[in-house]
């Protein structure tokens, strides 16, 4: 596949999964990493209302083609299957009080999507509630 086509696909997976999610471009990063066993990708989420980033869900895979089918297969057929938190958090220093959402298949992954790529000290988190299936 020439470069110009696997940006062309990638392009195309990225929009779908943003469309799925009916989240815009400028609330979704896609962080793809070389590791030595082939790329990591990280979707990022951006909540516009408290500027804060927090992690969507990671994949590997031997490209980024290959790591963004697998996040595409993840919303399609498993993201509306986990557990549904609602975290109640605010930053060190900030007075107000932020709810954040997040699928997880635990308390714990739900905290850690929470505090990817921070200090988990600068968090002060107030309750962790498993939402009721609806």
């Amino acid at each position: 596949m020439t470069a110009e086509r696997q940006n062309l696909e990638i392009a195309k997976l990225q929009k779908e999964v943003e469309t799925y999610l009916s989240l815009g471009s400028t609330q979704m990063i896609f962080d793809y990493r070389e590791t030595g066993q082939g790329i990591r990708l990280d979707v990022i989420t951006v909540n516009p209302r408290h500027n804060q980033s927090f992690l969507f869900h990671h994949s590997t895979g031997y490209d980024r083609i290959d790591a963004l089918k697998q996040i595409h297969t993840y919303v399609k057929d498993h993201y509306e299957r986990q557990n549904s938190y609602t975290v109640q958090w605010s930053a060190k220093g900030d007075n107000e009080l932020h709810t954040s959402y997040f699928r997880a298949k635990d308390i714990p992954e739900a905290l850690d999507k929470l505090n990817f790529g921070r200090d988990p000290n600068s968090l002060t988190i107030f309750s962790v509630v498993l939402n009721p299936i609806s």
